[in-house]
């Protein structure tokens, strides 16, 4: 109750007081049979169609604001484990750089998230809740008006029907009348506007609502599926470095080593200073193996009798000075630094300006077969 000389003068509090009894009065009559109530049976549906619309609206405010508590919780979650694996991935290991961009492009997803549901939905909800009070009030305050207007209705019926008549009193309860039928009416016509309005537009707003939440998750899983992939390929990569490891643990410690001399490549048995511990390494062993074997393929050559002399058929001996891509099926792979055996066309009528034909050395020197000859471009080879 409001203090008196704060606003509220007391025969302003009086007369509030008074409101009340006479309402309270007017209630107990009508409960009992004894003062009949004004109806309204399609405002009384208008009103519990709000009323399930209001509890409606704020238990999904509840769970959207429940569901951003857990997006956030699994925010923290996400990050504190990719902190432990950031501790726990030791500097030299496969896609160190990677791993730490992919933790931060995680955290980033998630905070976008979390702030796109806060904004398009959750806050939508909160504008969509933030009338509903007033509307509540004013329900409230029609109630209250519609019993007034009652009891002065029967106020003034009362004194119509005694059989001492005051006209005055009368005709102030007349005045008294109309007044609370006009503040009645003018709020119910006013709610009676606004609540259909306001029930129909839920379905948009829960639409809204649901459809934006639909799409950021939609976004969200699809950008962290491609994180989780390339998280998946990182541990993959990782252990097929670990396996490439403990590979390279059971190499020899001596292994030939390759010598060139102006007359042929030879091998020469000199021991490797240190075995190989990394995958840099590996890969150099991968290319040596690959030497390796094409220094056998030399000799095995020259203690076939070949001597440097061109195999009978070719013209002469080309070096691939440039990588070349085949495009077409009869066109000729090149890597440089591959000697061609030159043929000639068995069609001279067929050669291009520009291309020749011929066949690997090392082709022929493993089969003897002239069927894996192709075409290739001059300007990438340069004659020997």
């Amino acid at each position: 109750m409001a203090e008196i000389g704060k606003g509220v003068t007391a025969g302003k509090l009086a007369i509030n007081v008074q409101k009340r009894l006479t309402r309270a009065q007017e209630k107990v009559l009508q409960k009992l049979g004894k003062a009949d109530e004004t109806r309204d049976v399609v405002f009384e549906e208008m009103v519990a169609n709000f009323n399930k619309q209001m509890a409606e609206g704020t238990k999904l405010q509840k769970d959207l604001k429940a569901y951003l508590a857990a997006v956030k919780t699994m925010h923290d979650a996400s990050r504190r484990l990719q902190d432990c694996l950031a501790d726990m991935y030791e500097p030299d290991w496969f896609g160190k750089e990677e791993m730490d961009a992919l933790a931060e492009d995680t955290d980033t997803l998630w905070l976008d998230y979390h702030q796109s549901i806060t904004d398009k939905s959750l806050q939508n909800m909160d504008i969509y809740l933030s009338q509903f009070p007033d509307i509540k009030a004013r329900i409230a305050k029609r109630d209250r008006k519609l019993v007034d207007f009652d009891s002065a209705r029967h106020h003034f019926t009362s004194l119509q029907k005694g059989k001492k008549k005051d006209e005055a009193k009368i005709a102030k309860a007349e005045e008294d009348l109309g007044r609370a039928q006009k503040i009645f009416e003018e709020l119910n016509v006013e709610l009676q506007d606004e609540l259909p309005a306001l029930w129909d537009r839920r379905v948009g707003v829960y639409v809204n609502t649901f459809q934006s939440l639909a799409g950021h998750q939609e976004k969200f899983h699809k950008e962290m599926s491609k994180l989780s992939q390339n998280l998946n390929d990182i541990m993959t990569k990782l252990e097929e470095q670990r396996g490439l490891l403990r590979l390279l643990a059971l190499l020899p410690v001596g292994l030939p080593r390759l010598r060139m001399s102006p007359q042929c490549m030879t091998l020469t048995q000199t021991p490797r200073p240190q075995r190989c511990r990394s995958v840099e390494h590996f890969k150099d062993f991968l290319n040596y193996i690959s030497q390796f074997f094409c220094v056998l393929l030399v000799q095995s050559a020259v203690t076939n009798g070949s001597d440097g002399e061109l195999p009978p058929g070719f013209l002469y001996k080309v070096k691939a000075v440039h990588d070349y891509a085949a495009t077409d099926g009869d066109e000729l792979e090149l890597k440089m630094g591959d000697v061609v055996l030159v043929l000639a066309f068995d069609n001279p009528d067929e050669q291009d300006d520009g291309w020749l034909m011929g066949l690997k050395e090392s082709q022929w020197f493993q089969k003897k077969d002239i069927s894996a000859k192709g075409v290739f471009p001059e300007n990438f080879t340069q004659r020997v």
